[in-house]
Protein backbone atom coordinates (compact mmCIF):
# COMPACT_ATOMS: atom_id res chain seq x y z
CA UNK A 1 0.00 0.00 0.00
CA UNK A 2 0.98 3.54 -0.94
CA UNK A 3 1.78 6.05 1.65
CA UNK A 4 1.28 9.32 0.96
CA UNK A 5 2.54 12.80 2.82
CA UNK A 6 1.47 16.07 2.85
CA UNK A 7 4.03 18.42 2.59
CA UNK A 8 3.36 22.30 3.47
CA UNK A 9 5.40 24.23 1.68
CA UNK A 10 5.98 27.98 2.19
CA UNK A 11 7.51 29.67 -0.73
CA UNK A 12 8.61 32.90 1.10
CA UNK A 13 10.02 35.83 -0.08
CA UNK A 14 12.40 36.62 -2.80
CA UNK A 15 13.97 34.14 -4.44
CA UNK A 16 11.94 31.41 -2.33
CA UNK A 17 9.57 30.84 -5.54
CA UNK A 18 12.67 30.71 -7.45
CA UNK A 19 14.43 27.70 -5.43
CA UNK A 20 11.12 26.03 -4.41
CA UNK A 21 9.53 25.57 -8.16
CA UNK A 22 12.35 23.27 -9.08
CA UNK A 23 12.64 21.27 -6.07
CA UNK A 24 9.17 20.08 -5.95
CA UNK A 25 9.77 19.26 -9.57
CA UNK A 26 12.82 17.39 -8.78
CA UNK A 27 10.81 15.69 -5.97
CA UNK A 28 7.79 14.99 -8.20
CA UNK A 29 10.11 13.04 -10.72
CA UNK A 30 11.49 11.13 -7.82
CA UNK A 31 7.94 9.98 -6.43
CA UNK A 32 6.82 9.52 -9.78
CA UNK A 33 5.48 6.05 -10.54
CA UNK A 34 6.67 5.12 -6.78
CA UNK A 35 4.94 2.12 -5.00
CA UNK A 36 6.43 3.12 -1.80
CA UNK A 37 5.48 6.37 -0.97
CA UNK A 38 4.22 9.41 -2.44
CA UNK A 39 4.26 13.30 -1.86
CA UNK A 40 1.40 16.01 -1.97
CA UNK A 41 2.20 19.35 -1.76
CA UNK A 42 0.06 22.35 -0.44
CA UNK A 43 1.10 25.42 -0.27
CA UNK A 44 1.35 28.12 2.76
CA UNK A 45 1.19 32.00 2.03
CA UNK A 46 3.48 33.39 4.44
CA UNK A 47 6.35 36.67 4.77
CA UNK A 48 7.26 39.54 4.65
CA UNK A 49 5.65 40.50 1.44
CA UNK A 50 2.39 39.13 2.78
CA UNK A 51 2.92 41.16 5.91
CA UNK A 52 3.35 44.48 4.03
CA UNK A 53 0.08 43.74 1.85
CA UNK A 54 -2.12 42.41 4.40
CA UNK A 55 -0.30 43.29 7.54
CA UNK A 56 -0.68 39.48 8.35
CA UNK A 57 3.09 37.37 8.42
CA UNK A 58 2.00 34.26 9.15
CA UNK A 59 -1.83 33.52 9.06
CA UNK A 60 -3.66 31.14 10.78
CA UNK A 61 -4.93 29.08 7.82
CA UNK A 62 -0.96 28.05 7.02
CA UNK A 63 -0.03 27.61 10.21
CA UNK A 64 -3.08 25.01 10.92
CA UNK A 65 -1.41 23.40 7.17
CA UNK A 66 1.75 23.53 9.04
CA UNK A 67 0.15 21.65 12.02
CA UNK A 68 -1.61 19.32 9.99
CA UNK A 69 1.67 18.68 7.61
CA UNK A 70 3.55 15.65 7.86
CA UNK A 71 6.62 17.86 7.00
CA UNK A 72 7.26 21.14 6.14
CA UNK A 73 9.11 22.39 3.57
CA UNK A 74 10.11 26.36 3.93
CA UNK A 75 12.53 28.39 1.24
CA UNK A 76 13.13 31.63 2.50
CA UNK A 77 11.18 33.99 4.19
CA UNK A 78 11.98 38.08 5.18
CA UNK A 79 12.53 41.06 3.09
CA UNK A 80 15.01 44.46 4.82
CA UNK A 81 12.80 46.73 3.88
CA UNK A 82 9.79 45.39 5.83
CA UNK A 83 9.92 45.47 9.44
CA UNK A 84 7.49 45.03 12.51
CA UNK A 85 7.19 48.14 14.33
CA UNK A 86 10.27 47.63 16.93
CA UNK A 87 12.35 47.48 13.79
CA UNK A 88 12.84 43.83 13.81
CA UNK A 89 12.46 41.69 10.81
CA UNK A 90 9.78 39.78 9.71
CA UNK A 91 10.14 36.00 10.22
CA UNK A 92 7.83 33.33 10.50
CA UNK A 93 9.98 30.62 10.43
CA UNK A 94 11.30 31.92 13.97
CA UNK A 95 7.35 31.10 14.56
CA UNK A 96 6.99 28.27 13.15
CA UNK A 97 10.19 26.65 15.74
CA UNK A 98 8.47 27.99 19.08
CA UNK A 99 4.60 27.12 18.19
CA UNK A 100 5.84 23.22 16.78
CA UNK A 101 8.58 23.06 19.11
CA UNK A 102 11.16 22.52 16.52
CA UNK A 103 13.92 22.61 19.50
CA UNK A 104 16.62 20.69 17.88
CA UNK A 105 18.11 22.52 14.36
CA UNK A 106 20.61 20.60 12.57
CA UNK A 107 23.03 22.14 10.26
CA UNK A 108 24.89 19.50 8.27
CA UNK A 109 28.68 20.75 7.13
CA UNK A 110 30.08 18.57 4.48
CA UNK A 111 32.69 18.80 1.60
CA UNK A 112 33.39 16.21 -0.64
CA UNK A 113 36.45 16.10 -2.84
CA UNK A 114 36.13 18.54 -5.82
CA UNK A 115 33.73 20.83 -3.80
CA UNK A 116 34.82 24.49 -4.11
CA UNK A 117 36.09 25.72 -0.23
CA UNK A 118 38.32 28.35 1.22
CA UNK A 119 40.20 26.04 2.73
CA UNK A 120 43.25 23.43 1.69
CA UNK A 121 42.49 20.09 1.94
CA UNK A 122 45.23 17.68 1.50
CA UNK A 123 44.02 15.03 -1.45
CA UNK A 124 40.93 13.37 -1.18
CA UNK A 125 39.90 14.90 2.19
CA UNK A 126 36.54 15.30 3.23
CA UNK A 127 34.76 17.29 6.13
CA UNK A 128 31.49 15.30 7.18
CA UNK A 129 29.79 16.91 10.24
CA UNK A 130 26.69 18.45 11.67
CA UNK A 131 25.96 21.74 14.05
CA UNK A 132 22.94 20.31 16.32
CA UNK A 133 21.30 23.92 17.83
CA UNK A 134 18.87 24.67 19.84
CA UNK A 135 16.46 26.33 18.21
CA UNK A 136 13.56 27.57 20.72
CA UNK A 137 15.52 29.37 23.40
CA UNK A 138 18.67 30.86 24.00
CA UNK A 139 19.17 34.38 23.54
CA UNK A 140 16.76 33.98 21.09
CA UNK A 141 14.11 33.79 23.45
CA UNK A 142 13.49 37.33 24.35
CA UNK A 143 12.89 37.96 20.57
CA UNK A 144 10.56 41.00 20.64
CA UNK A 145 10.49 41.42 24.43
CA UNK A 146 14.27 43.31 24.81
CA UNK A 147 14.14 45.92 26.81
CA UNK A 148 15.46 49.32 25.43
CA UNK A 149 15.73 52.65 27.34
CA UNK A 150 17.71 56.04 26.23
CA UNK A 151 20.63 54.72 27.64
CA UNK A 152 20.22 50.94 27.82
CA UNK A 153 19.55 47.82 26.28
CA UNK A 154 18.98 43.94 27.72
CA UNK A 155 18.00 40.62 26.14
CA UNK A 156 17.89 37.56 28.49
CA UNK A 157 19.34 34.17 27.67
CA UNK A 158 17.04 31.47 28.86
CA UNK A 159 18.32 28.00 28.87
CA UNK A 160 16.30 25.14 30.70
CA UNK A 161 16.35 21.72 31.62
CA UNK A 162 13.33 19.86 29.95
CA UNK A 163 14.40 21.63 26.55
CA UNK A 164 18.31 20.97 26.90
CA UNK A 165 17.49 17.28 27.78
CA UNK A 166 15.52 16.55 24.71
CA UNK A 167 17.90 18.57 22.51
CA UNK A 168 21.10 16.30 24.13
CA UNK A 169 19.34 13.24 23.58
CA UNK A 170 18.34 14.11 20.25
CA UNK A 171 22.19 14.97 19.33
CA UNK A 172 23.34 11.83 21.34
CA UNK A 173 21.06 9.56 19.10
CA UNK A 174 21.99 11.05 16.38
CA UNK A 175 25.57 10.75 16.21
CA UNK A 176 24.59 7.40 17.02
CA UNK A 177 22.69 6.79 13.76
CA UNK A 178 25.79 8.35 12.29
CA UNK A 179 27.92 5.57 13.66
CA UNK A 180 25.91 3.23 12.71
CA UNK A 181 26.13 4.19 9.28
CA UNK A 182 29.46 4.62 9.55
CA UNK A 183 29.42 8.50 8.40
CA UNK A 184 30.05 9.67 12.12
CA UNK A 185 32.64 8.66 14.79
CA UNK A 186 30.36 8.68 17.70
CA UNK A 187 31.30 11.43 19.62
CA UNK A 188 29.44 14.89 20.69
CA UNK A 189 30.72 18.01 21.61
CA UNK A 190 28.96 20.24 23.62
CA UNK A 191 29.55 23.82 22.72
CA UNK A 192 29.26 25.90 25.48
CA UNK A 193 31.01 28.64 27.26
CA UNK A 194 30.80 27.23 30.59
CA UNK A 195 33.82 29.00 32.05
CA UNK A 196 32.16 32.62 31.88
CA UNK A 197 28.28 32.41 32.46
CA UNK A 198 26.23 29.98 34.91
CA UNK A 199 23.68 29.26 31.90
CA UNK A 200 26.22 27.78 30.15
CA UNK A 201 27.87 25.97 33.46
CA UNK A 202 24.39 24.91 34.10
CA UNK A 203 23.90 23.32 30.08
CA UNK A 204 27.13 21.62 30.48
CA UNK A 205 26.06 20.28 33.69
CA UNK A 206 23.19 19.17 32.08
CA UNK A 207 25.06 17.51 28.71
CA UNK A 208 27.04 15.42 31.11
CA UNK A 209 24.20 14.34 32.70
CA UNK A 210 22.63 12.86 29.39
CA UNK A 211 25.60 12.11 28.66
CA UNK A 212 25.90 8.89 30.91
CA UNK A 213 23.15 6.69 29.35
CA UNK A 214 25.13 7.09 25.67
CA UNK A 215 28.42 5.38 27.03
CA UNK A 216 29.14 3.85 24.03
CA UNK A 217 29.62 6.98 22.21
CA UNK A 218 32.30 9.68 23.35
CA UNK A 219 31.13 12.95 24.96
CA UNK A 220 33.73 15.97 24.85
CA UNK A 221 32.88 19.55 25.50
CA UNK A 222 34.54 22.66 23.70
CA UNK A 223 34.21 26.87 24.22
CA UNK A 224 32.56 28.27 21.32
CA UNK A 225 35.43 30.77 20.71
CA UNK A 226 38.15 27.66 20.22
CA UNK A 227 35.40 25.74 18.26
CA UNK A 228 35.43 28.07 15.71
CA UNK A 229 39.06 28.44 15.25
CA UNK A 230 39.14 24.37 15.22
CA UNK A 231 36.30 24.75 12.53
CA UNK A 232 38.70 26.34 10.26
CA UNK A 233 41.97 24.51 11.41
CA UNK A 234 40.86 21.22 11.63
CA UNK A 235 36.77 20.68 10.91
CA UNK A 236 37.55 16.53 9.92
CA UNK A 237 37.79 16.11 13.39
CA UNK A 238 34.24 16.96 14.98
CA UNK A 239 31.42 14.55 14.50
CA UNK A 240 28.15 15.77 16.19
CA UNK A 241 28.66 19.57 17.96
CA UNK A 242 25.76 20.89 20.03
CA UNK A 243 25.39 24.11 21.38
CA UNK A 244 22.62 27.12 22.27
CA UNK A 245 20.65 28.83 19.63
CA UNK A 246 22.48 32.31 19.21
CA UNK A 247 26.31 30.04 18.89
CA UNK A 248 24.50 27.77 16.79
CA UNK A 249 23.29 30.67 14.61
CA UNK A 250 26.61 32.02 14.19
CA UNK A 251 28.57 28.52 13.78
CA UNK A 252 26.52 27.50 10.90
CA UNK A 253 27.03 30.46 9.24
CA UNK A 254 30.69 29.20 9.54
CA UNK A 255 30.27 26.03 8.88
CA UNK A 256 28.50 27.26 5.27
CA UNK A 257 31.37 29.29 4.78
CA UNK A 258 33.65 26.47 4.99
CA UNK A 259 31.46 24.27 2.31
CA UNK A 260 31.26 27.05 -0.07
CA UNK A 261 28.83 29.25 0.95
CA UNK A 262 25.12 29.36 2.02
CA UNK A 263 23.80 28.08 -1.11
CA UNK A 264 25.30 24.77 -0.20
CA UNK A 265 23.80 24.59 3.15
CA UNK A 266 20.67 22.48 4.07
CA UNK A 267 18.74 22.65 7.44
CA UNK A 268 16.47 21.10 9.63
CA UNK A 269 14.57 21.96 12.61
CA UNK A 270 12.96 19.05 14.30
CA UNK A 271 11.02 18.16 17.14
CA UNK A 272 9.03 15.22 18.48
CA UNK A 273 6.39 15.17 15.96
CA UNK A 274 6.79 18.23 13.65
CA UNK A 275 10.17 19.24 11.39
CA UNK A 276 10.35 22.16 8.93
CA UNK A 277 13.29 21.75 6.24
CA UNK A 278 14.90 24.80 5.24
CA UNK A 279 18.12 26.41 3.27
CA UNK A 280 20.18 28.31 6.06
CA UNK A 281 20.51 31.02 3.50
CA UNK A 282 17.70 34.17 3.05
CA UNK A 283 15.56 35.96 0.25
CA UNK A 284 17.89 37.51 -1.54
CA UNK A 285 15.77 40.15 -2.89
CA UNK A 286 18.89 41.82 -4.42
CA UNK A 287 18.85 38.70 -7.36
CA UNK A 288 14.92 37.66 -7.09
CA UNK A 289 13.44 37.48 -10.26
CA UNK A 290 16.77 37.38 -12.19
CA UNK A 291 17.42 33.04 -12.30
CA UNK A 292 20.70 33.65 -10.33
CA UNK A 293 19.36 32.06 -7.13
CA UNK A 294 21.39 28.54 -6.02
CA UNK A 295 18.98 25.86 -5.24
CA UNK A 296 20.79 23.52 -4.13
CA UNK A 297 20.55 24.33 -0.78
CA UNK A 298 16.66 24.16 -0.99
CA UNK A 299 17.03 20.95 -2.80
CA UNK A 300 19.57 19.22 0.10
CA UNK A 301 16.82 20.72 2.62
CA UNK A 302 14.53 18.53 0.35
CA UNK A 303 16.60 15.60 0.88
CA UNK A 304 16.80 16.08 4.68
CA UNK A 305 13.26 15.62 4.33
CA UNK A 306 12.94 11.89 2.45
CA UNK A 307 15.70 10.85 5.07
CA UNK A 308 13.79 12.12 8.10
CA UNK A 309 10.14 10.63 6.50
CA UNK A 310 11.89 7.57 6.18
CA UNK A 311 13.09 7.08 9.24
CA UNK A 312 10.43 8.21 11.31
CA UNK A 313 8.10 6.06 8.81
CA UNK A 314 10.51 3.08 8.42
CA UNK A 315 10.40 3.45 4.48
CA UNK A 316 13.74 2.29 3.06
CA UNK A 317 12.88 3.77 -0.30
CA UNK A 318 12.29 7.63 1.21
CA UNK A 319 15.94 7.16 3.12
CA UNK A 320 17.31 5.57 -0.80
CA UNK A 321 15.83 8.56 -2.49
CA UNK A 322 16.78 11.28 -0.16
CA UNK A 323 20.75 9.49 -0.29
CA UNK A 324 20.59 9.84 -4.27
CA UNK A 325 19.34 13.17 -4.02
CA UNK A 326 22.37 14.53 -1.80
CA UNK A 327 24.64 12.67 -4.03
CA UNK A 328 23.32 13.43 -6.46
CA UNK A 329 23.85 17.54 -6.28
CA UNK A 330 27.13 16.81 -4.72
CA UNK A 331 28.70 15.03 -8.15
CA UNK A 332 27.08 17.86 -9.80
CA UNK A 333 29.33 20.26 -7.31
CA UNK A 334 32.15 18.62 -7.99
CA UNK A 335 31.75 17.95 -11.36
CA UNK A 336 32.28 21.37 -11.50
CA UNK A 337 30.60 22.49 -14.96
CA UNK A 338 27.36 23.65 -13.48
CA UNK A 339 27.47 26.10 -11.06
CA UNK A 340 25.79 28.97 -10.15
CA UNK A 341 27.21 32.80 -9.64
CA UNK A 342 27.47 32.62 -5.82
CA UNK A 343 29.88 29.15 -6.68
CA UNK A 344 31.74 30.81 -9.37
CA UNK A 345 29.83 29.88 -12.17
CA UNK A 346 26.78 31.07 -14.65
CA UNK A 347 24.18 28.85 -14.59
CA UNK A 348 20.47 29.54 -14.03
CA UNK A 349 18.85 28.26 -10.86
CA UNK A 350 16.84 26.05 -13.99
CA UNK A 351 19.89 24.42 -15.82
CA UNK A 352 21.15 24.02 -11.93
CA UNK A 353 18.48 21.99 -10.87
CA UNK A 354 18.42 20.57 -14.24
CA UNK A 355 21.71 18.97 -13.94
CA UNK A 356 20.73 17.46 -10.39
CA UNK A 357 17.51 15.93 -12.32
CA UNK A 358 19.87 14.63 -15.38
CA UNK A 359 22.34 12.78 -12.72
CA UNK A 360 18.76 11.27 -10.65
CA UNK A 361 17.49 9.89 -13.80
CA UNK A 362 20.93 8.38 -14.59
CA UNK A 363 20.68 6.58 -11.02
CA UNK A 364 17.34 5.32 -12.23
Amino acid sequence: MVQSFEIAVFEGDGIGPEITAPTIRILEALTNGQDDYQLAFTMAPAGAALYAATGEALPSASMETARRADAILLAAMGLPSVRYKDGTEISPQLDLRIELDLFAGVRPVRVVPGQPTPLKLSGGQTIDFVLIRESTEGLFHSKGKGEVTRDEARETLLITRKTSEKLFRFAFDYAEQRKALGTGKGRVTCVDKANVFRAFAFFREIFDSVARDYSQLTADHAYVDATALWMVEKPWLFDVMVTENMFGDILSDLGAGIMGGLGLAPSADIGHKHAVFQPCHGSAPDIAGKGLANPFAMILSAAMMLDWLGTKHNIEQMISDGALLRDAVYKVVANGSVLTRDLGGTSSTETAADAVLEEITAKA
